[in-house]
Order: C-alpha cells, then sequence, then structure tokens
C-alpha cells in the first residue's frame, strides 16, 4: 500500500473485494493500518459511530504517535476554503437536480455539496451528498412536522468561488 497513490488504491482493493474477496481486501488494508489500529466493517457508511469515530478511545493518550498533515505543512491553512448555502423549494425531478449538481461540481472545482432537498409529492427528505463529480442521494426519513420542508444545500469549495453564479444553476 505504501508507495501507491490514492487511484491505485482504490483499484487494487476494488480488485481485491470482486477477484480476491473481502478477507484479501481486509489483509491488505490491514497492512497500511498503524500499530494498535482496529479495522471496522461497514457498508454504505452505516456502522456503530461510536466505534468508528473512537468514542471512549482514548486517542489522546498516545498523541505523539499520531502525526497529522498539519504537523509537516507550515503553509496548510484552513483559510483557502469558503462554503455558503443555498436554499430553494422543492424540487419536481431529483435525478434532474443531481445531474446539475455532478455538472456544476465539476465546472466550478466545487469540492463537496451536501444538504437536505424537499422533493414534490414525497413526504421525505432526500439526503444529497457529493464530493467533486461523485454523488449519492437517498430518502431518510420523513419530515417533522417542526421542521420547515425548505431544500438547502452547503457548497463547500476553495476560495474564490462564484456564488451568485453556483447559487443561479442549483436554483435553476
Amino acid at each position: 500500500m505504501a508507495g501507491e497513490g490514492q487511484g491505485a488504491q482504490c483499484e487494487r482493493a476494488h480488485s481485491l473485494c470482486w477477484g480476491g474477496g473481502v478477507g484479501a481486501a481486509r489483509r491488505w488494508v490491514a497492512e497500511g493500518v498503524r500499530p494498535g489500529g482496529k479495522l471496522v466493517a461497514a457498508a454504505d457508511g452505516a456502522g456503530d459511530a461510536g466505534v468508528i469515530i473512537g468514542i471512549d478511545a482514548a486517542a489522546e493518550d498516545d498523541i505523539e504517535s499520531r502525526p497529522s498533515h498539519h504537523d509537516a505543512d507550515e503553509d496548510h491553512d484552513h483559510d483557502d476554503f469558503e462554503s455558503f448555502h443555498v436554499e430553494f423549494g422543492a424540487v419536481a425531478a431529483p435525478e434532474a437536480l443531481v445531474s446539475r449538481l455532478t455538472r456544476l461540481a465539476i465546472d466550478h472545482d466545487i469540492l463537496r455539496i451536501k444538504g437536505f432537498v424537499a422533493v414534490d409529492g414525497r413526504d421525505m427528505r432526500l439526503v444529497v451528498q457529493g464530493v467533486g463529480g461523485r454523488f449519492q442521494h437517498y430518502y431518510d426519513r420523513d419530515w417533522r412536522d417542526d421542521e420547515t420542508r425548505v431544500s438547502r444545500l452547503v457548497v463547500i469549495g476553495q476560495r474564490g468561488l462564484d456564488q451568485a453564479a453556483i447559487e443561479a444553476l442549483i436554483r435553476d
């Protein structure tokens, strides 16, 4: 795993899962886990959140052995990013919205878009989340009586996004 680019790592993991089975992929990933680290099996992001994010894991007890990207890069600055949210009404065609968001993310170098969308004729919220041009959407639950049925998406990118153009294209 060391020395491989991210694309090569994803391709190798996919190949192992489908060609060699999940066990082969698990063994390969385990090679890159730091000492004392654990692997947690999950599908579509579903898993015990307490285990995944390390609640009661006492991670700070060995913080010195956990290097961060902040340690080596003096120029690393979160101020290079900006975010804003866009509110709009219910949509009639969620697939068309997701298609527009995909094109928008690619054309405007948007890093992430996430939020909830109200869909005409549906009592459930549509979760929309995308990283770069890869989007996922699904209905998660009914809107609660105390919630306003409004679509709201958060857009995250590097500083300099054309907010007016992005908002107009989302609301199109």
